[in-house]
């Protein structure tokens, strides 16, 4: 089928990996095939890794395939720089016209980068370029753009570059790119990648693989002698293979085990067979079944070989350490699904004796390149002349037909009786680089992936050791890094509400334990009116000390499901007072010098007036904060390490100034607007931006905002900033991280009496997840970019003592002078995943019926508002449903001339046949057979639409 084909050029070359690196004798490897647009890496430890859900191209797939994690690093990545930093792609040069070299008028890119530096040399590539496809690579053209861009390089920052210099440049940061690639599928997920060989491929990979090995930490580099087309020459060895898999979902005990036996066996009887039609016989065939098994209430499973309960459940725990770092004993385990994979063995290919092609092992030439940061003069060697048994040590050039293999200084390639090259590191690496402190455009670069990547592993810890589908599955949490005075560094691109605002928390933390703070320590904190946003918004924040001196903070958000409050889920949608909304946790400090307080912090969750219903489950997940913190923490103290506490705190500055400047030239094609935009109740927030050129700076002003309400739409100040330091962030077209020098050009006014300025004790609920939607509008609005998105995050809150669950729902995000909105998208101030409906229905007791997109209701216009979506929702048992929205009387406004989004509608299908029509904010008791349904907004249009006039 089709589906299977996906992905199968890089499952290719991940089947050739394996096969030549046990042939070589090794049993752990690494992948990596480069190319010239993209990067595959995979993981590989006695079996295949594989997933049953992706994303390619933007498209969620479900099917069974190889692991494979993708970077847009490649031979034809383009070099670019932007008056600041050094950029590596993600765009490409592709085939055509392909990198300056090609000799077809194209862009620099990274394959240039190695004509630069003398590691790829004209004279032993073969003469395939230019119109008529007989030149060879033009060297003199890739000189020519890189001394261009090094005068252009020296008039922007003051530094003087080397042609050389400049290619280093760029290829470390395409390097850092594909290393941290290689991260997330093994240092995230706990495997120590310095036991590893790194098996290359790929066109690019050999000009490399040591380069991406010394980042990484590996000694060992394997280099088959077919790594140039190893995807294909994989797909001939690949073994004939039918996979087959079925849900169970039961507790696993004695009692399932005849169950799953004759299950096992039906699914064994239909692969075995699917194989035996491909013309394989029995003699070939090998049969392994799988129990997919997972925590109950969790909903990762990993897969273990079928066996005895007993050993099935020692080999999940085993796997589950293995991954996230601890085990939970008291847990039940779920087998999930089954799995039987039918293999077609295919016969063996002998590895041949590798014999020297000529008896001198002679370098054809010596050239001249720029390798470790300095000139060097390197030999060049056919790979085919060094003999079994022969060495070459780096610096050095190995070519051949299909590819080139670099061998860098303090490398040693050897060749083996089969013909592999095994490159290995003979000259232990610096642990310290010597970058210095001033601010370098390549440097700049490296740091802010090396920042985000941090923020990005801190996450990929939290989702996968939290407990709650909430943080598990919709992925409704942020991670980032923050300076010693609390301002944000750099985060993960999770959610732009928490982002903005978790400063204020990490500095009301400051604030209220100066003196007191200690290695070991953590706080946990969701006051609104003390760096929170609403209560269900937890934080918890870790110091990170070197020598008693604090450098920096980490920070992680969550959103629990419920911490009390007068109805499930903590959003009531009626609440006046702070204390109908849940528990408030103030400045508490969760971790005392390494002391988990988890009996002080279950107290508080269980004493306030509304206590949280779930306590057990809050607890979890905070354990899961933390450990997301340490995470952060880890890899902190090991960049410090790395590049010197000076050369990071430095740094630190310099992304922010990066960012600074980024938005300052935002601010430049700005023009002053005001905007004012009405709620469905009654309330309003209207802005002013002012525009001050000379000083290249922004004033946002929210006076005429309503002032303080009785109801729950009040929003904390961080809440405003957070959506203030959003919208000018959008503006920036370009790949910056969203930091504190985006606001740094940007002074925001708030009235006293003020929604925006919310005071105790009043009741913020929605202020974070409607009024942040309403204040992001509202700042598009006044600048004129574009129109309304649906303007509502559709909160959709249901439980009771037993469950509680919470999602928010997509719409319409609105048009452009250029773009039409996107139909069914979040929009804004949230990004967060929804429950895929198996697990919904599997957690809780109700029935999707049905989730459609919501046609007609994006706004009309020369570009069309993207259209809301309908959901209806089945209960299966009593519940109190709650919904939070806006957008229900007051529509998403269009602009220049295009046509308003539709409001959104709620109702309520009784058993009866009786239909309750509900208001943007309400609550209602569901029994057995009720069905919620929820239309959200769709977004608004921009320009009169064809046959409207000029407008």
């Amino acid at each position: 089928q089709g589906k299977d084909a996906i992905l199968s050029g890089p499952a290719g070359g991940i089947v050739g990996a394996v096969r030549t690196a046990e042939q070589a004798g090794f049993d752990k490897v690494i992948t990596f095939d480069m190319g010239g647009t993209s990067t595959d890496v995979a993981h590989y430890e006695n079996s295949y890794e594989r997933v049953f859900e992706t994303v390619v191209a933007g498209v969620r797939m479900q099917a069974p395939m190889l692991l494979i994690h993708t970077v847009a690093a490649g031979g034809g990545s383009l070099c670019q720089f932007d008056g600041a930093r050094f950029r590596v792609g993600p765009e490409s040069a592709g085939a055509n016209p392909g990198p300056a070299c090609y000799r077809r008028g194209g862009p620099l890119a990274v394959t240039d980068c190695n004509v630069m530096l003398g590691k790829l040399q004209p004279e032993f590539f073969p003469p395939v370029f230019g119109p008529n496809q007989d030149e060879p690579l033009d060297a003199e053209a890739v000189r020519a753009r890189f001394t261009e861009m090094a005068a252009e390089v020296e008039s922007s920052t003051g530094i003087a570059r080397s042609p050389e210099e400049l290619a280093d440049g760029f290829l470390r940061i395409a390097v850092e790119n594909m290393a941290n690639a290689i991260k997330k599928i093994s240092v995230q997920r706990g495997y120590d990648v310095t036991d590893y060989a790194l098996q290359c491929f790929g066109g690019a990979g050999g000009q490399h693989a040591c380069l991406i090995a010394d980042v990484l930490g590996m000694n060992t580099v394997l280099v088959h002698p077919f790594a140039g087309v190893l995807s294909a020459y994989g797909m001939g060895l690949a073994d004939v293979r039918a996979l087959r898999e079925r849900t169970i979902e039961a507790p696993l005990s004695d009692g399932l085990v005849p169950r799953l036996v004759a299950e096992l066996d039906e699914l064994a009887a239909v692969a075995e067979a699917e194989v035996e039609a491909q013309g394989i016989g029995d003699d070939r065939m090998e049969t392994r079944r799988y129990v997919h098994l997972r925590y109950d209430g969790s909903d990762t499973a990993l897969e273990v070989p079928y066996g005895p309960v007993d050993e099935m459940v020692e080999a999940y725990q085993s796997a589950y350490r293995s991954r996230f770092g601890f085990i939970m004993p008291g847990k039940g385990v779920i087998a999930a699904t089954i799995s039987v994979e039918a293999i077609g063995l295919t016969f063996d290919v002998e590895a041949g004796t590798h014999v020297a092609a000529s008896d001198s092992f002679t370098p054809l030439a010596t050239v001249d390149a720029y390798m470790g940061g300095a000139p060097v003069t390197a030999p060049v060697y056919r790979r085919e002349s060094i003999p079994a048994g022969g060495t070459v040590d780096g610096p050095a050039l190995i070519t051949e037909a299909t590819a080139t293999t670099i061998v860098e200084p303090g490398w040693q390639a050897e060749m083996t009786e089969i013909g592999n090259l095994v490159l290995r590191r003979v000259v232990a690496r610096e642990e310290r680089m010597a970058i210095g402190t001033s601010c370098d455009p390549v440097m700049l670069e490296v740091f802010n992936n090396l920042f985000m990547s941090i923020a990005e592993q801190m996450g990929y810890t939290l989702q996968n050791t939290a407990l709650s589908v909430n943080v598990k599955e919709r992925l409704d949490f942020s991670c980032a890094i923050f300076d010693s005075t609390g301002s944000l560094i750099a985060n993960a691109p999770h959610m732009p509400v928490h982002l903005g605002s978790m400063g204020e928390s990490v500095r009301a933390v400051i604030r209220d334990n100066e003196g007191e703070i200690g290695p070991g320590d953590a706080y946990v904190l969701n006051n609104p009116y003390n760096g929170g946003t609403h209560l269900p918004d937890i934080t918890v924040i870790t110091p990170v000390f070197d020598e008693g001196e604090i450098l920096f903070f980490v920070a992680c958000r969550g959103h629990h499901p419920d911490v009390g409050g007068k109805t499930p889920g903590s959003a009531p949608p009626d609440s006046a007072h702070i204390d109908e909304e849940g528990v408030l946790i103030d400045n508490f400090k969760l971790v005392d010098r390494g002391t988990y307080r988890e009996a002080e912090m279950m107290e508080v969750l269980r004493s306030a007036i509304h206590p949280a219903r779930n306590p057990e489950q809050n607890i979890a997940d905070l354990r899961a904060q933390l450990a997301a913190n340490e995470k952060g923490v880890q890899e902190l103290h090991k960049m410090v390490r790395q590049f010197g506490l000076e050369t990071v705190l430095a740094y630190m500055g310099h992304v922010q100034d990066n960012a600074e400047e980024s938005v300052r030239r935002v601010i430049d094609v700005l023009t002053d607007g005001s905007f004012t935009y009405p709620m469905d109740n009654g309330q309003q927030v209207s802005v002013r931006v002012s525009i001050n050129r000379e000083a290249r700076s922004a004033v946002v002003d929210f006076t005429g905002t309503s002032g303080q309400g009785a109801n729950n739409f009040n929003a904390p100040a961080a809440v405003c900033r957070a959506a203030v330091l959003y919208v000018f962030r959008t503006l920036v077209d370009d790949d910056i991280p969203m930091n504190e020098g985006c606001l740094k050009p940007v002074t925001i006014i708030l009235p006293d009496d003020c929604m925006l300025q919310a005071q105790y004790p009043a009741a913020v609920i929605a202020g974070n997840v409607e009024t942040s939607q309403i204040v992001t509008d509202t700042l598009y609005g006044a600048l004129g970019v574009m129109a309304a998105a649906q303007g509502t995050m559709n909160n959709f809150i249901y439980g009771n003592d037993v469950y509680q669950y919470y999602e928010t729902l997509c719409g319409g995000s609105g048009a452009g002078p250029d773009f039409d909105g996107c139909d069914a998208v979040h929009t804004h101030m949230t990004n967060s995943r929804l429950t895929d409906p198996e697990v919904l229905e599997w957690r809780y007791p109700v029935l999707l019926e049905s989730f459609e997109i919501r046609d007609g209701s994006g706004g009309t216009g020369r570009h069309r508002g993207g259209h809301g979506v309908r959901r209806r929702t089945r209960f299966l048992e009593s519940m109190e449903a709650v919904i939070l929205a806006n957008h229900r009387i007051v529509p998403p406004y269009g602009m220049a001339g295009g046509g308003e989004g539709a409001v959104g509608r709620n109702w309520v299908e009784r058993t009866d046949g009786s239909t309750e029509m509900l208001t943007a904010t309400d609550l209602r008791q569901m029994e057995p057979g009720d069905v919620f349904v929820i239309e959200t907004p769709g977004g608004g249009g921009f320009g009169p639409a064809e046959g409207d006039g000029d407008g």
